[in-house]
């Protein structure tokens, strides 16, 4: 019976599952938190995999290690960091964005290139927003990497070249996903010189070993292993309410969204990822609870309590800016508070907003997929009883709610163990349901929230 090790070293803690090929199922489980902030030194991350993982290696054949998207890791000649790791969500490289695409002749011009239009998130934003605020710094890197090249390649014991996957390197802005190769002149082009990019490792290969010889496979982005751990193919639309919400779906051909709604990625298997993103999800939910001085169970109770529509209380939740759609200089607006607006309504407005804002991304992406034929419902905010009741009527579709379960660990781990056991495909594990949910389609709710979505676009 080998064991495999995923790890989710995500924007929060690092996760380690110890995996039995067999059949999937979590043998042990151990996490480790990450610091805060939108800017981390990325030696911490480290520390974090050697407390989650370390103890369970002695147990494993192989490894593989998903991390969050988009991360700026770059590194010195030595391989020392030269300056904070900027995060997929730190958005102070938005003007560098706009600069890049300029560059490249325009949104259009850039979604043909790498097939995706660049955002604050992807890295080569923050490579510019380095050679411009940061100088000294950005004259000193020799190498850059993605959160999770940097973890897998300290797991080896450094002693070979970094390696990355094709699907997280898609999301850095200096990668091809048509022809699924580097972009080396487009790093150079951010940075203002030429820097040395981790070795590509194909689907279901490995990438190197460690010092005690536990296989690591090339690993991959957070959500290309929430795609492998969910079992998703083609027809499938995964929403998943984290720290960011995504929508994304399989695709056998490279999408390219000239608007930039839709990032084309490329997924861990070989085929595509088209995906959209929103920069605020979960943590809506969690500053209501601050504003009204309840815990999640009770911010639940009170939405339920009020009405669809939450008597014309409606939120634009964009608390930290926005990416979908691209608005990184938006706040929150409120808009429908009178006398008669009671914490009820606050609470409820605020459930719906998190589901509007979704489904927007959801809308992007079936408009380039087409319409999904099933639907996951994925993340910590699916453990809020009102987003549960809620989402099939303000997405206009049924849902399926997967076991709770650390969905992107597991599909590291059937990454680990498909370049452990190797084959055409990773190994077939079962992916428990726990509810089907249903409900009537709210069409007044999302109306509601686009008429203010599309009033304050001027705003930002």
């Amino acid at each position: 019976m080998p064991l495999v090790i995923g790890v989710d070293s995500s924007t929060q803690s690092t996760t380690a599952v110890l995996v039995d090929t067999d059949d999937g199922s979590v043998v042990e489980r151990r996490t480790a938190p990450h610091p805060d902030g939108t800017s981390v030194d990325p030696r911490a991350w480290l520390a974090a995999f050697d407390d989650a993982a370390g103890p369970l290696l002695p147990r494993a054949d192989a490894l593989s290690v998903a991390g969050q998207q988009h991360g700026m890791v770059a590194l010195d000649a030595e391989g020392e960091p030269v300056h904070d790791a900027l995060l997929w969500n730190d958005t102070r490289s938005s003007a560098a964005a706009t600069e890049l695409v300029a560059e490249m002749g325009g949104p259009e011009r850039c979604a043909e290139e790498i097939g995706s239009v660049l955002v604050a998130s992807f890295t080569s934003t923050k490579l510019r927003w380095l050679r411009d605020h940061a100088p000294e710094a950005a004259t000193r890197v020799a190498t850059v990497l993605l959160p999770h090249d940097y973890v897998s390649w300290h797991a080896t014991g450094r002693r070979s070249a970094p390696f990355t996957d094709h699907g997280d390197a898609s999301g850095t802005g200096y990668y091809a996903t048509a022809s699924r190769d580097w972009r080396p002149d487009l790093a150079a082009a951010a940075l203002g010189h030429e820097v040395s990019l981790p070795r590509l490792v194909g689907p279901g290969d490995a990438g190197g070993e460690t010092p005690e010889g536990v296989l690591v496979a090339a690993g991959t982005g957070d959500n290309m292993a929430a795609a492998l751990g969910l079992n998703m193919g083609p027809g499938d639309l995964a929403l998943s309410i984290g720290t960011s919400g995504v929508a994304s779906s399989i695709s056998t051909t490279p999408p390219a969204d000239a608007t930039g709604t839709v990032t084309g990625f490329a997924d861990a298997t070989g085929n595509f990822l088209p995906m959209a993103t929103t920069l605020n999800a979960a943590r809506i939910l969690d500053l209501q609870c601050r504003l009204l001085d309840v815990d999640h169970e009770g911010l639940s109770r009170l939405a339920l309590q009020s009405v669809p529509g939450a008597h014309g209380l409606t939120l634009l939740p964009y608390y930290g800016g926005e990416r979908t759609p691209n608005r990184p200089a938006a706040v929150g607006t409120w808009h429908g508070l009178t006398p008669a607006t009671t914490r009820e309504d606050l609470a409820r407005a605020a459930v719906e907003a998190l589901l509007c804002s979704l489904a927007d991304a959801a809308d992007a992406v079936a408009a380039i997929s087409g319409r999904p034929e099933r639907v996951l419902l994925t993340g910590g905010g699916t453990r809020s009883e009102a987003v549960r009741a809620l989402a099939p009527a303000v997405l206009g579709q049924d849902a399926l709610l997967p076991a709770d379960g650390d969905h992107v660990a597991l599909g590291a781990a059937r990454q680990a163990a498909w370049a452990l056991l190797g084959g055409q495909a990773p190994p077939a594990w079962p992916l428990p349901i726990d509810h089907h949910l249903e409900g009537d389609p709210l069409t007044s709710v999302r109306e509601a929230y686009a008429l203010l979505r599309d009033r304050t676009a001027a705003w930002s």
